[in-house]
């Protein structure tokens, strides 16, 4: 079964440029191949990996009411057409969870798609999962297995506190985490004391561990304004360097 890591954070924290530098860190290690799974109804991880995205898997659900063959039972259906809405690339692969459904809940879908996904992943290394704030595309695809939780937070107080309490969820979905991290992103040079003081007591407050600070970059803004893969960022970028040298201690 592939490594999976869960990245989850509230909105304009950065965390799916986050996850688009975790897997172009995971692809550039060797530690592919990796399957990655936008899982956020506000999918946009395609475009910071530079991927056109044609299906979705939400789409694929629907489409299990009215276009089954006869000939094919529904869970043949479903893993053939999430083969087919994956989009391939070099090192790794991605999947769009798409918009929720309307009204009412297809349990029969969720229930042959978490399938099709588990039988999927025995292919891969690392799965890295970009969620919603609020996780519950784990618990409704019963990923509630994970290895590594990654919660995104932008560096204020607040913020730190609204990533605790995501954070906190994993109880209430009955999500099993081998290992709950938060990452303050977007981070001055010189982080105060008061903030400094505040992530530590609050880590230690929810049994999260601190992987640490990335520094917020004007190449990253100018790329996710312009929609450009975060394969543009040079190499050498010290917010690249720093990024790696944090992934690589969370996955020692």
């Amino acid at each position: 079964m592939a490594v999976r890591i869960a990245l989850a954070g509230k909105g304009g924290t950065g965390k799916t440029t986050t996850a688009a530098l975790l897997i172009r860190y995971l692809v550039e290690t060797g530690k592919g191949p990796v399957l990655a799974v936008d899982a956020d109804p506000n999918a946009n991880l395609n475009e910071l990996l530079g991927l056109e995205v044609e299906t979705t898997l939400g789409e694929v659900k629907n489409e299990l009411r009215t276009s089954v063959p006869e000939s094919m039972s529904r869970g043949d259906f479903m893993e053939m057409r999430v083969h087919e809405a994956m989009v391939e690339a070099e090192g790794y692969d991605l999947l769009v969870m798409g918009q929720p459904e309307g009204p009412g809940c297809y349990c029969a879908a969720h229930s042959f798609l978490s399938q099709a996904l588990q039988k999927i992943e025995k292919s891969y290394a690392y799965m890295v999962v970009d969620n919603e704030a609020g996780m519950e595309h784990l618990s409704r695809l019963n990923m509630t297995e994970i290895d590594h939780l990654l919660v995104v937070s932008d560096a204020s107080s607040r913020g730190v506190l609204t990533a605790a309490r995501i954070a906190a969820l994993v109880k209430p979905l009955q999500l099993q985490v081998g290992h709950k991290w938060l990452l303050v992103n977007r981070a001055p040079e010189e982080i105060p004391e008061a903030l400094d003081k505040y992530v530590r007591e609050t880590c230690e407050k929810e049994t999260l561990s601190f992987l640490g600070y990335l520094s917020e970059s004007k190449e990253i803004f100018e790329l996710e304004v312009n929609q450009r893969p975060i394969w543009d960022l040079p190499s050498e970028h010290p917010l690249l360097v720093q990024a790696y040298r944090l992934f690589e201690e969370m996955l020692a």
